[in-house]
């Protein structure tokens, strides 16, 4: 028996270590994790879209006759008052119509002077029965139609009056020159648009909205405007017109948003965002680091806050917004969801929780 109790110590000695074992393995199982208790929380939605600054009015300027440029001052970038001449047209051809229909206008005045002492004659002579009925009432015929013919060339006159006049080419109202297309010396026509003037005034930012965003643009509680030139400033905007139909190429919806006090910040041309906010909504999110997929299903590990081990849990996703996920079914407030190392744990894994800044 002396001989077996050097073993049996040996023997003991091991089993004390092998139980050594076995309890560090246990401790070191319990992985440390990041871990958010969900949570309701009201999150106004956010849609963003760009755009370009531009004014509410712009007008296309053209000649309203044809002809040869003469001279033209105005350039891109010109700040112009109402009635301000921009460009001139060769005006000599005007110029003549206009002096031949002035001469025919004197020619059918006199004639018109003429038949006038004419009739009072020979109403005294019909007053005498020297002439008969006839005769006279021929005679005032002749005198309306001298009448008439005045008038006409009076009109002709007038309108080639207007014609000259408008070989010059005036602002309609005060504002700023955005585009000129033709140069001095070149042939124009009637109608053909040589300028674009920005009135000032109002300003107005377009987009450019997919038809999925629509009722969200009309129902927005608030449009913010900012300015990448200008960053941290929000101007508030208005929803002031909305197409009625999608362009052809883009398949988008072309919006106007009115600026309520642009200051001299907002120029013309800047490009804009636009934050569309809709109503806020209780909606329960997660961080989209706590999500994983098995067999193409969404998935989280969730944490019994009696035992400390996770298990999975499938759920359904709504909408992604920023770096968080919304959750529609699958998961109830309250409740611990793993929000970092999802993909280095094991169903019934016991797990110590650091909870993450959101929680």
């Amino acid at each position: 028996m002396k001989a077996f109790l050097p073993l049996f110590a040996a023997l003991l000695a091991l089993g004390g270590c092998g139980g050594d074992e076995s309890a560090a393995s246990r401790v070191a199982d319990v992985r440390t994790v990041r871990a958010e208790r969900a949570g309701l929380a009201a999150e106004a939605p956010v849609v963003r879209y760009a755009g370009t600054v531009h004014a509410r009015y712009e007008t296309d300027l053209a000649f309203r006759v044809g002809g040869r440029v003469q001279s033209r001052t105005a350039e891109i970038g010109s700040r112009v008052r109402a009635g301000e001449v921009l460009a001139t047209l060769d005006p000599r051809d005007y110029a003549l119509d206009t002096a031949a229909a002035r001469a025919q206008l004197a020619a059918a005045e006199a004639e018109a002077k003429l038949a006038r002492a004419d009739i009072e004659r020979f109403r005294a002579l019909r007053a005498q029965n020297f002439i008969s009925q006839a005769e006279l009432d021929r005679r005032e015929a002749l005198a309306d139609a001298a009448r008439a013919r005045v008038q006409a060339l009076r009109a002709e006159a007038s309108r080639l009056g207007n014609q000259q006049a408008y070989t010059r080419l005036t602002a309609p109202h005060a504002g700023v020159i955005t585009a000129i297309s033709f140069e001095t010396g070149q042939v124009v026509e009637a109608g053909q648009p040589l300028a674009q003037l920005a009135r000032s005034g109002e300003l107005e930012v377009r987009v450019d909205v997919p038809e999925n965003g629509l009722d969200a643009l009309r129902t927005a509680r608030t449009l913010d405007v900012r300015l990448w030139s200008v960053p941290g400033k929000v101007y508030r905007g208005r929803l002031r017109e909305l197409a009625p139909m999608a362009d052809a190429a883009t398949r988008t919806y072309r919006a106007r948003i009115s600026l309520a006090e642009p200051d001299a910040a907002v120029r013309l041309g800047m490009t804009a965002t636009v934050d569309v906010l809709g109503s806020a909504s209780p909606a329960l999110t997660v961080p989209q680091s706590a999500l994983f997929r098995v067999n193409g299903r969404p998935q989280l590990w969730v944490v019994d806050p009696a035992t400390r081990k996770v298990a999975t849990r499938s759920v359904e996703l709504g909408e992604l917004k920023a770096d968080r996920a919304e959750i529609r079914a699958g998961l109830a407030a309250g409740e611990w969801v793993v929000t970092a190392g999802v993909h280095k744990l094991a169903p019934g894994q016991e797990v110590r929780l650091v909870e993450s800044a959101r929680s």
